[in-house]
């Protein structure tokens, strides 16, 4: 039975059932007070099923990282859920609310947008930030307090990277929309693969266009080695018949990120002859974690997806900062330089930066509408996919 999402009026769902905290309630509290958990996250708004997938990932890895006791160190982990609609000004919101009512590990951002005006509360209150899915890399380094529990951007990109020989010499094209999702990859793409000797360069086209063809004919023109794909929304479809009427499917590398099981279906034809980048999909990896999880949220009714590694993560890095005291720079230390063996593996926290060292995929999607599935290629070792030390 799917769980219904709950706001930001709502009261704590808690994972060991106390009372509801009132305004002023004191952080940590002693040895035997709960750990308070607050999860600022999408349970509604466009992000919503990337929201729902992290909170069934965090309830699986809570369960998992506590044996099932729910607890550390014999204290109860009492956790509220608030919904930020995916919007900044609600998450901030929230985020404070929760901070007032003692509060002092927050995590779940979905979204870029609100995971960098969530971070700087963090720092200004003293208390701990795990991001969620949101993946800017803005988040990395940001601040002592902001950890986070999914990939970043520069990460994608390095994978897209390794579908070529060589970066060296090699012109790649961004299609991408004119937006802050779109212009964000433009930059990390330029950033990362020109860095490695690539020339880039992008084509963009107004999010409310429904007429893709003359974009696709740039694109087409440009004659790229790669053509690195971000898009979003109901026009995607279009894009990829556009693309697929230009020839460029059949004569370029055309690489994208693979995004959520719904979306799964509208590659259509194109499917096949696209390369797919991906952070998780559900069978990427066969560790001992995966199974775990993957059986757990399975057991509550879920399904796992993109990003439910990413709530699982949040959780197992929630309790190992709280079997650390009360302290917040404790709990920092704790999770700095920290290797564990997560969902995809072998994870190490930077403690530079606090970027989330990770292995990633390529992906072939076999098939084509409903029965579309996705295939693992290759996993592409954590090391090499490490971003740069933020600085």
């Amino acid at each position: 039975m799917r769980k219904v999402p709950l706001t930001a009026a709502s009261c704590a769902v808690v994972l060991a059932m106390t009372a509801c905290g009132s305004p002023g309630d004191a952080a940590g509290g002693g040895e035997d007070a709960p750990v308070k958990v607050g999860i600022v996250y999408s349970a509604s708004g466009p992000l919503a099923t990337y929201g729902e997938q992290y909170k069934q990932g965090f309830e699986a890895g809570l369960d998992y990282a506590t044996g099932g006791s729910m607890e550390v160190d014999g204290r109860p982990i009492e956790v509220e859920y608030m919904d930020d609609a995916g919007d900044p000004t609600k998450a901030v919101s929230a985020t404070r609310d929760l901070i007032g009512t003692g509060h002092d590990i927050i995590a779940g951002s979905t979204a870029s947008g609100i995971a960098v005006q969530v971070a700087p509360l963090a720092e200004q209150n003293d208390i701990l930030f795990i991001s969620g899915p949101a993946a800017t890399d803005a988040i990395t380094g940001i601040n002592d307090h902001t950890f986070r529990s999914g990939r970043q951007t520069y990460q994608d990109i390095l994978t897209a990277g390794t579908f070529m020989d060589d970066p060296a010499g090699a012109e790649v094209v961004v299609f991408a929309q004119q937006n802050a999702f779109g212009q964000d990859n433009v930059a990390a793409v330029t950033e990362v693969l020109e860095s490695e000797g690539a020339s880039v360069d992008s084509v963009l086209a107004p999010p409310d266009t429904t007429d893709l063809t003359p974009f696709a004919e740039q694109v087409s023109q440009a004659d790229a080695d790669l053509v690195f794909v971000a898009w979003a929304g109901e026009t995607a479809s279009a894009m990829w018949q556009s693309l697929d009427q230009q020839g460029i499917l059949d004569s370029t590398e055309v690489v994208t990120g693979l995004d959520i099981k719904p979306s799964y279906p509208i590659f259509g034809e194109a499917g096949e002859r696209i390369s797919f980048l991906s952070h998780y999909f559900d069978g990427a990896s066969d560790t001992a974690v995966a199974e775990i999880m993957k059986d757990s949220v399975e057991a509550a009714g879920g399904s796992v997806d993109l990003f439910t590694p990413d709530g699982f993560t949040a959780a197992q890095m929630v309790v190992h900062a709280a079997s650390a005291g009360d302290d917040v720079q404790d709990r920092i230390s704790a999770l700095e330089g920290w290797t564990f063996e997560g969902v995809k593996g072998e994870i190490t926290i930077r403690a530079e930066d606090h970027a989330l060292i990770q292995p990633m995929y390529q992906v072939e999607l076999i098939g084509q509408g409903e029965e579309a599935h996705p295939e693992l290629v290759a996993e592409i070792p954590a090391a090499d996919v490490e971003p740069t030390v933020a600085e």
